[in-house]
């Protein structure tokens, strides 16, 4: 009797025992799990890859055989997880930006929408650009205004969507989207309007009021930008699933213009790049720099081609330490002690005129 009343204590000891080891166990389970899937309120950007374009674009549907490469290239952006948190701090060229700060607010979904169509704007202006140069037939042709945003206060809050196109205004059809807005700004606040547009492939109508923006003038309460379709003899096919944003316009250009103009610009060497294209030629700001120079140093790339645009005063408020994407570029390369030939353009020209000039 008397060994079974010691035993039963160090049954019960040892199931305590066992059970916390259990618990600890279960614990240490779910914070990893926590670590490793939870999404936190942050992104984590860090160096995707340099693409050689001619995995996406294809011009006349005739292979391009030439030696060396035109690249895009391309900054990986995730929802941050804690275990992602910690990489960041702990490697070298990633960067972790607030959801806020990186989706403008937008929701994940709508932020790809909107990457999607500064692709497709981007794929048209470097067409467009490139025929140009080359003194090719083309044209821009307008299809409306693509909506980026509807204000709070606007009456086609929950009617107007992101990626919807805005065909006309009261029946009126537009030009640009400078004509459509000169168009409602002067209407009177409070007066009916009715708003033409596509969605989903589908032709709609909807009613609204004229209100007070936020910059004072009188509008429907619509960011908006054109949405624009090139026309031209020659056949330009982009395959870019999956891809986002405006910043490959640069060497979108470069690479069609080198195949309808028969030129051998890139001379055999790989050439990377980055910078958005517009209308005039001009070469745009984009984000990201240091981050797009890692990924072209580690794909080899022999020159990489960036935007050299000032620092504006604003952006000077808004950040002191503010650099131009140029300045960005040359810091991480020297920090990277890589051997690329970082070239600063402001034009789609002044890359050209660099590869001419070059062997």
């Amino acid at each position: 009797m008397e060994n079974q009343a010691i035993s039963e204590p160090k049954k019960k000891v040892g199931f305590i025992r066992r059970f916390k080891w259990w618990l600890v166990g279960l614990a240490a389970l779910i914070f990893g799990l926590f670590c490793l899937f939870y999404p936190l309120p942050y992104y984590l950007e860090m160096p995707g890859g340099a693409y050689d374009i001619r995995s996406v674009l294809t011009v006349d549907k005739k292979e391009d055989d030439a030696k060396g490469s035109y690249n895009f290239v391309a900054v990986t952006v995730s929802r941050a997880t804690l275990a992602q948190v910690i990489y960041a701090w702990l490697t070298p060229f990633t960067e972790l930006t607030s959801v806020e700060d990186t989706t403008g607010g937008y929701s994940d979904a709508d932020y790809m929408r909107i990457n999607q169509f500064y692709m497709e704007t981007s794929q048209n202006e470097a067409t467009y650009q490139a025929m140009t140069l080359a003194g090719k037939k083309v044209s821009l042709d307008y299809q409306g205004v693509y909506v980026l945003n509807v204000s709070k206060n606007s009456t086609f809050k929950g009617v107007l969507n992101l990626a919807d196109t805005v065909t006309g205004v009261n029946h009126k059809t537009f030009k640009s989207s400078a004509e459509l807005i000169k168009y409602v700004g002067g209407m009177a606040i409070g007066d009916k309007v009715s708003v033409q547009y596509t969605t989903n492939g589908k032709k709609k109508s909807a009613d609204g009021k004229i209100i007070k923006l936020s910059n004072g003038k009188n509008g429907i309460g619509i960011g908006l930008v054109d949405h624009t379709e090139v026309a031209s003899d020659t056949a330009v096919d982009f395959n870019t699933a999956n891809v986002g944003g405006p910043s490959a316009g640069l060497m979108f250009t470069l690479d069609i213009y080198d195949q309808v103009n028969h030129e051998d610009l890139r001379k055999g060497r790989v050439i990377a790049g980055t910078g958005t294209i517009e209308q005039d030629g001009k070469v745009g700001d984009i984000g990201g720099a240091g981050l797009k120079v890692v990924a072209a140093d580690q794909a080899g790339a022999e020159i990489f081609f960036v935007p050299n645009n000032p620092v504006t005063k604003a952006m000077k408020k808004a950040n002191p330490n503010a650099q131009s994407n140029y300045q960005e570029a040359k810091a991480v390369a020297k920090k990277l002690g890589s051997k690329m030939k970082i070239v600063p353009v402001k034009t789609v020209q002044d890359a050209i005129d660099y590869l001419k000039k070059t062997k």
